[in-house]
């Protein structure tokens, strides 16, 4: 454990912060699984509503930097075409 006050402090921080962006890529993942499991089913309208739900927590989880743009950016363009696929 840190002695320096600012050093207990980050230590504070960075565990809130790392739990923040636990929750927030659970969330994410979660979406993911959503849109796959309705693929799976071959449901089309409902993998098309699933991707709309996952594009935008995959685009706040970027805005808040718990993802690279680019990261987000692979994980649309591969959920929007396996969407495409099922159409």
């Amino acid at each position: 454990m840190a002695n320096i006050k600012s050093a207990k402090k980050r230590i504070l921080v960075n565990r809130t912060k790392a739990e923040r962006n636990k929750a927030i890529k659970s969330g994410v993942k979660t979406s993911i699984k959503k849109v796959y499991a309705a693929i799976d089913a071959k449901d089309a309208d409902a993998a098309k509503e699933a991707l709309k739900n996952a594009t935008v927590a995959i685009d706040k989880a970027t805005t808040k930097g718990v993802y690279h743009k680019n990261n987000a950016s692979r994980k649309v363009s591969r959920l929007t075409k396996a969407v495409n696929g099922i159409a």
